[in-house]
């Protein structure tokens, strides 16, 4: 019946929870590499300087394996702290873009 798998379901959840979730911590390092190679970074930048030349960036950072970051740099497509601004990734988490 409804009631009684609602009941397992709970049960479950709670060891799943105690076997499997409890204990994981984030692997920082790695999860900062891994958003600095992520392709998303660029469409911060699509707004200031134009959809075409984010493509140009996004294109080449696919190609070159290298960061949205480093080839927007090298490129002086805005000024570093502008950079540095639009390419912070928790700003770009945050609800309806806060700063």
């Amino acid at each position: 019946n409804l009631l009684e798998s609602i009941r397992l379901l709970a049960n479950v959840v709670d060891v799943f929870c105690e076997k499997c979730v409890r204990g994981i911590v984030a692997n920082e390092p790695r999860c900062r590499e891994l958003v600095e190679l992520s392709m998303a970074m660029v469409t911060s930048l699509a707004p200031m300087i134009g959809y075409d030349r984010a493509a140009e960036i996004a294109k080449e950072s696919a190609k070159t394996g290298r960061t949205v970051r480093e080839i927007a740099r090298e490129k002086k497509v805005l000024l570093e702290k502008e950079l540095e601004r639009a390419l912070d990734p928790i700003k770009m988490t945050e609800p309806g873009g806060k700063e």
